[in-house]
């Protein structure tokens, strides 16, 4: 790959400077042991640092409430023993030249999903729905304990969430973050009040799409309250959900924009576009991914993802076993090139090589993606 790519151009956010554009997603692994990141996760994250890889997004870390994640396993960002923890992580990577940011995660109303829960919890969901029927991959025992209707969130249920939300930014701003990301896609808690099949409330929190949006908007907003002006904000949405592949939070671009630009308004810097291929149109009448039109309705730094070297999606991988080298790195530099965004994540192919962004720079082979590699890649 010559040296040319937009691929290695460098880009400035607020105070993060990344060497080129190549990001790794975050992906959850729940190898931190009573939510605290060991030593083997900052090892973990330093091998994609030593890779080349121009930015880091941690896996999903649970803010400070009850109900944000519901696996032990999975790193949190309260408690002295996970704050050193994470310490260790950020150094490590700073050392091997790289930068990484959070991010933070509240599940919502897929609480349960991952493992048992204690009943005596609340899950937090905006109006106690699970969300509409569709497709998904969870099994119909899961869907029918969780689409029994929980009482709705309420005025003290939001202002804790957002103060939790505050709380886990400002520690990870003192342990040294490059940054601080919000998951706000896949029908967690931020996307399931922008989402009208997980939010049918009817005061401030809901109703038309400008309503829908004040919550994660808020959130934005005390997170930037107690980072600062320095840090970059990175906010992931997304269409589709874990309830249901098929719904939308935006039938036109027109709607999308009120979303993005409310999050844009509130602090956001850098729009994260989730989708399962990353140069899938994202409305019909034009060629743009989810990441271009977020650019073109905005004006800010967004970042696209997507099965970048891979042509299986994730679910036809995990049936197979396997997924074949796609070469869409030129489509990838095309629309890189050409200013339909910023910064492309790549999930698993950072799993199955950590110096992925020197393989790219060398001009590949990319590596393959199996079970295996993927199993071996996690520890």
């Amino acid at each position: 790959m010559a040296s040319s790519s937009p691929l290695f151009r460098p880009l400035r956010v607020r105070s993060l400077e990344l060497a080129n554009r190549i990001v790794m997603s975050p992906m959850t692994r729940s190898y931190s042991i009573d939510g605290v990141p060991g030593d083997d996760v900052a090892a973990y994250y330093r091998r994609r640092a030593e890779g080349g890889t121009g930015l880091i997004v941690t896996e999903g870390v649970a803010v400070d409430h009850p109900t944000a994640v519901d696996n032990p396993r999975v790193p949190r960002m309260h408690g002295a023993a996970a704050l050193a923890g994470w310490r260790r992580v950020v150094d490590e990577v700073h050392a091997a030249g790289g930068r990484i940011v959070p991010q933070l995660w509240h599940v919502g109303p897929l609480w349960g999903a991952m493992s048992a829960v204690d009943p005596a919890l609340k899950p937090m969901r905006p109006s106690g729905s699970w969300g509409t029927p569709g497709v998904t991959s969870y099994s119909a025992d899961y869907v029918a304990r969780a689409s029994r209707p929980t009482e709705a969130m309420t005025e003290q249920d939001i202002a804790d969430v957002i103060s939790a939300y505050a709380r886990g930014a400002a520690a990870a701003a003192e342990v040294g973050f490059d940054g601080i990301a919000l998951h706000g896609g896949h029908g967690y808690l931020l996307d399931s009040f922008l989402w009208e099949g997980t939010n049918t409330r009817t005061d401030a929190w809901g109703g038309d799409l400008e309503r829908r949006t004040r919550f994660p908007a808020a959130v934005v907003e005390a997170v930037r309250a107690e980072i600062g002006d320095d840090l970059p904000i990175v906010f992931r949405f997304s269409q589709h959900k874990q309830q249901n592949y098929t719904a939308r939070i935006a039938e036109t671009p027109d709607e999308l924009k009120v979303i993005l630009g409310a999050l844009v308004e509130a602090g956001v810097d850098i729009l994260d576009a989730s989708i399962r291929r990353f140069d899938t149109p994202a409305f019909e009448g034009s060629d743009l991914s989810l990441a271009g039109w977020a650019k073109q309705l905005t004006g800010v730094t967004t970042m696209a993802v997507g099965s970048v070297g891979i042509g299986k999606s994730l679910r036809e991988s995990r049936i197979s076993g396997s997924a074949p080298v796609d070469d869409n790195i030129p489509e990838l530099e095309r629309r890189l090139g050409s200013g339909e965004f910023d910064l492309i994540a790549v999930g698993r192919l950072h799993l199955a090589d950590p110096a992925l962004a020197t393989t790219l720079r060398a001009g590949g082979p990319l590596p393959a993606f199996d079970r295996e590699i993927h199993e071996a890649s996690l520890t």
